[in-house]
């Protein structure tokens, strides 16, 4: 008996979750799973009118997008890799670029999505601007790592920029740890910013 091999094995199942395309958090059905990747089903009242083509289009700038599974637990990136029609029903095939498993079930838990991410910023820490870099952005706040050891006082308000995705204003320390390689790594929650979205972070809040 030959075997097929050329392939991850892939589980059928029904699942349920998100993706952040367009600009815009879509409801996904999980029609099977491997170990490189999920082939989706888009609800077709979320794609309103859009056939295979225009999804094609949408996807021109990026095929990467978000991907939240929270029943498996799985959050991170997915790059689009087919757009099909079958029976008038969208389906996405997606390879996992970027994914994380969440053992401990902190998908339910956190508030909003953490989208990981490494780009520079400044922040305002004890009367100097210094450089950081970002670990994840939510809509919420960000996880960023500075180079150099410092003392942070915990729960106070300062300044920020973030260029990449056009954020300044205030922000609050919410904790504050340093690294094995001498740096220290700061949790931030948005306290007044000039814009009022994060643009490109979904929220993918249950």
């Amino acid at each position: 008996m030959n075997l097929v091999l050329d392939r991850p094995y892939r589980k059928n199942l029904m699942s349920h979750g998100l993706i952040f395309m367009g600009g815009e958090e879509q409801e996904i059905t999980i029609k099977d799973l491997s170990l490189t990747g999920v082939l989706a089903e888009l609800k077709r009242e979320q794609a309103g009118s859009k056939d295979a083509k225009e999804i094609f289009n949408l996807l021109s700038a990026s095929t990467t997008i978000d991907l939240y599974l929270p029943e498996i637990r799985l959050a991170g990136e997915a790059e689009v890799v087919r757009v099909d029609m079958v029976n008038d029903h969208i389906l996405l095939a997606l390879e996992f670029k970027s994914v994380a498993y969440d053992a401990d079930n902190q998908l339910y838990k956190r508030k909003a999505y953490r989208k990981n991410m490494a780009a520079p910023g400044k922040i305002l820490l004890n009367g100097e601007y210094r450089d950081f870099k970002t670990v994840n952005v939510s809509v919420d706040g960000l996880m960023i790592s500075l180079a150099e050891s410092i003392d942070v006082e915990v729960g106070q308000v300062t300044v920020f920029e973030f260029e990449q995705l056009e954020l300044d204003g205030e922000i609050k320390v919410m904790w504050a740890e340093r690294t094995a390689d001498g740096g220290t790594l700061l949790g931030l929650q948005y306290v007044h910013m000039e814009k009022t979205t994060v643009k490109g972070i979904p929220r993918f809040a249950r």
